[in-house]
């Protein structure tokens, strides 16, 4: 572990924190060299899931292939990059509760739809005109009676 101030890489940990909810560790770090304190954040690289795309083609499931794709959709609202960070570890834990090892991509569209809703509703409006391929206006106006009547 590099510290971020001066680039040593001794350093003890000071505090550390599971979070068993998103299966993410804090630890709370001090440099020996030059003493100052920095938080570091541990979690699961990879989950073991297949994800089966509309072409029926599989591949495997990619944190950061997810995150790019909602990124895209709301790049222009207000959604922080910590919010974006927990709707992910909400449907990676999600999916790693699931007994299935294979999941289709639009099950995935569907969980991040039902997340965006909750936050934005243009952002969920944005998502949701990439993901059911919106065509024309009215598929643009049965989006929004969606979101009226919820």
């Amino acid at each position: 572990m590099l510290c971020p101030y001066c680039r040593a890489q001794s350093s003890k940990v000071v505090d550390k924190r599971d979070n068993n909810q998103t299966n993410v560790i804090r630890r709370r770090r001090e440099c020996l060299v030059c003493e100052k304190r920095y938080t570091t954040y541990e979690r699961l690289t990879s989950i073991d899931l297949n994800v089966v795309k509309r072409s029926g083609r599989t591949e495997k499931f990619d944190r950061e292939k997810l995150k790019a794709g909602i990124n895209r959709a709301v790049k222009k609202r207000a959604i922080g990059d910590s919010k974006i960070d927990e709707i992910i570890d909400d449907i990676e834990l999600k999916l790693l509760n699931r007994k299935a090892t294979e999941i289709r991509s639009t099950d995935i569209g569907k969980m991040v739809l039902t997340r965006l809703k909750k936050i934005d509703e243009i952002g969920y409006i944005l998502f949701s005109a990439v993901y059911n391929g919106f065509n024309d206006i009215d598929d643009l106006s049965d989006a929004i009676k969606i979101i009226k009547t919820s």
